[in-house]
């Protein structure tokens, strides 16, 4: 049961320049996995962010406090067996997401609920909901995917809002290619008076090449390379309704990150 149970830590450094914004964020992940039983598995994960825009002098002079964002969340996740074929995974995900002072109205909680049903050795279907920020504020929407294994190498996921195809050539190598949208907010600490603004949301779709290494038995490298499309850089009001467009364009990412795995 002990060999069941694993920890890992990383942390990714992210750049991503668009025409007249260029946005920097650094995260901090500490994960533990922990098999209860044959039918039951619980993992928490906990993770800070933090984000900096640096705009274009000359340009969005109305907007130069809002270059430093923070965030922290804890995802809990359980994963149960019905049956051999069939998993049911439960998480939910307290979080607060603010500029530079923290305070009770910036906490929020996401979750989600999703049933995994096996079809046949090499293809699963999931099928769930999820409370989530992937169009840049709190949003309940569907959530599915089409998992087939093509070989002991390779693998493919197609759905929403992640898609991926990955192949391993060897037990050192990983190399995959990736859809995903995704999206966040933070609770702006004083209201914008030219905009009656409270929150700034970013939202995206990103296809990305990514390559890990696993240098020794618990280290690992992660490099990324894509590029955002559909990008939304917004301050929105109390009723989620957009009051400025910074019109930032769509731009190219840059990531590298490390990770410690037992």
């Amino acid at each position: 049961m002990k060999a069941q149970d694993t920890l890992s830590a990383e942390m990714n450094l992210k750049t991503e320049p668009t025409d007249k914004i260029d946005f920097n964020e650094t995260n901090i992940i500490v994960s533990y996995n922990k098999k209860i039983n044959t039918e039951n598995e619980i993992k928490n994960t906990f993770e800070y962010s933090k984000l900096n825009v640096n705009y274009e002098e000359g340009n969005f002079l109305s907007q130069e406090n809002l270059d430093r964002f923070n965030q922290l969340q804890n995802k809990i996740e359980f994963s149960h067996y019905v049956s051999n074929s069939t998993k049911l995974i439960f998480s939910v995900t307290p979080m607060v997401n603010f500029q530079q002072n923290l305070n009770m109205s910036d906490f929020a909680i996401l979750g989600s609920f999703e049933i995994v049903q096996q079809l046949n050795l090499n293809t699963s279907i999931m099928l769930g909901a999820a409370r989530t920020t992937v169009f840049g504020y709190p949003k309940v929407m569907p959530t599915l995917s089409l998992n087939y294994k093509l070989n002991n190498a390779s693998a493919l996921s197609i759905g929403f809002p992640d898609s991926r195809f990955s192949y391993s050539n060897n037990i050192r190598n990983k190399f995959s290619l990736t859809n995903s949208f995704n999206g966040n907010f933070y609770n702006l600490d004083e209201k914008n008076t030219l905009n009656n603004a409270e929150k700034m949301t970013l939202s995206q779709m990103t296809s990305a090449f990514e390559y890990e290494r696993n240098v020794d038995k618990n280290w690992f490298l992660n490099f990324k390379a894509g590029y955002d499309f559909n990008k939304k850089y917004n301050l929105i009001d109390s009723d989620n309704h957009k009051v400025y467009d910074f019109n930032t364009g769509n731009g190219y990412i840059l990531g590298i990150g490390i990770k410690y795995k037992q």
